[in-house]
C-alpha cells in the first residue's frame, strides 16, 4: 500500500514538472512578443514625444505629450497644415522640432512687410498662426521650394525658429519623422490634433 502511494506521488511530481516548465516558457514567449510588438510600433508606426517650448502655442504648449504616427507618410505625401516632426540638424544631441507645414514642394512662399503669407502669389487663408508676423526672415524674398522640400512654421509665429531662418530652412521629405497625431497629456486636454485646412487648433 505504501509503495502504491509513493508511486502515485512520483507520477504526480513528474506530471507537474513539465507543466510548470510550459507555463514559464509561455510567459517568457509572451513577454518577448510584447517587447517585439512595442519595438515595431515605436520604430515604424508611432512614438511618444514631449513638446518643449512655446513655438506651437496656442495649438500645443510646453509639456504636452504627443503620439507621433509614422505610417501615413509611407502611403501619402504630407499636406499643408500637417503638424510634423523633424530633426534639428545642428544639435549636438538628438533634437526634434515640431512645426506646421505651410509651403508644399514646388510652391513659392513669400511673406510681405505686413506679415501676410503668400503661396504662389496668392494670400494664404488659415486659422492657425493668427499673430501678425514681425520677422519674415528669408521669406522676405520669394522662396521656391524644391520637389522634395517643405516650408514649415510654428503657430506662435513670433516665437518660433522655423523655415524663415537659415538654421532650419526648407525641410526635406526624407527628414520628416512623422505627423503629430494625438495629445495624451495633460489628461484634461486629450484630443486628436487638427490638420484641417479651416479647422480650429485641436479637436
Amino acid at each position: 500500500m505504501e509503495n502504491e502511494t509513493n508511486n502515485t506521488e512520483e507520477i504526480l511530481d513528474e506530471e507537474q514538472k513539465p507543466s510548470l516548465f510550459n507555463e514559464i516558457l509561455q510567459l517568457v514567449t509572451y513577454i518577448l512578443v510584447i517587447f517585439v510588438i512595442t519595438f515595431l510600433i515605436l520604430h515604424f508606426v508611432g512614438q511618444r514625444t514631449t513638446v518643449s517650448g512655446s513655438s506651437m502655442e496656442d495649438t500645443l504648449t510646453d509639456g504636452d505629450n504627443l503620439i507621433v504616427e509614422k505610417i501615413s507618410y509611407r502611403f501619402s505625401d504630407p499636406e499643408r497644415f500637417d503638424i510634423i516632426i523633424f530633426p534639428y540638424k545642428y544639435a549636438t544631441t538628438p533634437t526634434y522640432y515640431i512645426k506646421r507645414i505651410i509651403g508644399l514642394p514646388g510652391e513659392t512662399v513669400f511673406i510681405d512687410s505686413d506679415g501676410n503669407i503668400f503661396i504662389n502669389g496668392e494670400l494664404l487663408e488659415e486659422k492657425y498662426g493668427l499673430a501678425t508676423i514681425m520677422n519674415p526672415g528669408r521669406a522676405a524674398e520669394p522662396i521656391t521650394l524644391g520637389d522634395d522640400e517643405y516650408f514649415v512654421m510654428g503657430d506662435n509665429r513670433n516665437g518660433s525658429e522655423d523655415s524663415r531662418f537659415n538654421d532650419v530652412g526648407n525641410i526635406k521629405r526624407e527628414d520628416i519623422v512623422g505627423r503629430a497625431w494625438v495629445r495624451i497629456f495633460p489628461f484634461n486636454e486629450i484630443c486628436v490634433l487638427d490638420h484641417d485646412y479651416y479647422g480650429e487648433h485641436a479637436r
